[in-house]
């Protein structure tokens, strides 16, 4: 085959913008310190990096979801322990009151403060986290109480019964396919239970002697109520499970930071340049096409004028 003067320059220019687009995809890839810039450039690179990004963004939401997490139970903690230092104060007061030593009059301003104790127990109930109150069960958008007494929204008196609700569960997810609990289980007849005990404190402080004052911290007289000690124990308990949770959640946090620590380092591992090499490979094409320029122009043939 005849290799003519037009094949040798054409082929020289050919090769010149092959070597122009390699060392403007390297220059690229070194000003934004990415691989690809659009995905045609690297389709398998595109779709992982999309992936990863996928990942990311869960793992910003769950993020999201643990620090509302964080409210309801440190504020259920807060509260049951606001709880467990009233009991501890009423049963102060019974144990004082109990002391035939005193007078009506002495009983009458203890239960001026038991009935104090009372009203903030109740408020305490009525806690609330963005609007919802939190020891209501599902239904989060009614209070416990209202002046002073059971919602009649979540408690039927004629029955005695709450409405099912209450005992629902408010879970939040913190994982794939995890969740985890952030209300506190039959909260609404933990303060139930609480109240009842405090009407009845405040009742037997008008009329019962001594004896039968002291019986409210063992026991009441129909027997059918849980004492002052019992309640306190399931304060604690539903503490402790509080506490438990709270303890779950912060192995939790650890680990969604360990899985955007992994997932960022993944995506960087796909998608960012490795700047040395970028830089040698640009030094080398920029030598080739040097080259390629000098040995083009003694390829091409000398004009009519340079003849003359």
């Amino acid at each position: 085959m005849r290799v003519t003067q037009s094949m040798l320059s054409n082929n020289m220019l050919r090769n010149l913008s092959t070597s122009y687009s390699k060392m403007s995809e390297l220059q690229n890839q070194i000003n934004t310190g990415s691989k690809i810039t659009r995905p045609s450039d690297d389709p398998v690179i595109a779709i992982k990096g999309m992936s990863y990004r996928t990942d990311l963004n869960k793992v910003s939401q769950f993020e999201r979801n643990m620090n509302e997490v964080n409210s309801w139970l440190d504020s259920s903690d807060d509260a049951l322990g606001q709880v467990g230092d009233a009991l501890n104060r009423v049963k102060e007061l019974v144990v004082q009151a109990a002391n035939d030593t005193n007078t009506a009059d002495d009983r009458q301003k203890i239960k001026l403060e038991i009935d104090q104790i009372r009203s903030q127990i109740q408020d305490v109930a009525n806690t609330k986290i963005a609007d919802k109150y939190i020891f209501n069960g599902t239904k989060t958008q009614s209070p416990l109480f209202v002046n002073g007494e059971l919602n009649p929204e979540t408690y039927d008196s004629s029955t005695g019964e709450f409405i099912s609700a209450t005992s629902g569960e408010v879970n939040m997810e913190v994982f794939d396919g995890i969740q985890i609990q952030v209300n506190t289980s039959n909260g609404a007849e933990l303060f139930k239970n609480v109240d009842d005990l405090m009407a009845n404190i405040s009742s037997a402080l008008d009329a019962s002697d001594g004896e039968e004052i002291g019986n409210l911290l063992g026991g009441l007289a129909d027997g059918t109520d849980d004492t002052l000690s019992e309640l306190q124990n399931k304060v604690l308990e539903a503490r402790a499970d509080v506490g438990a949770r709270q303890n779950r959640v912060e192995m939790m946090t650890n680990r969604l930071s360990l899985q955007e620590i992994n997932v960022t380092k993944q995506m960087s591992q796909n998608e960012d340049v490795d700047y040395a090499e970028a830089i040698t490979q640009m030094i080398t094409y920029e030598s080739i096409h040097q080259a390629s320029l000098s040995v083009g122009a003694k390829i091409i043939q000398q004009t009519l004028v340079n003849f003359l």
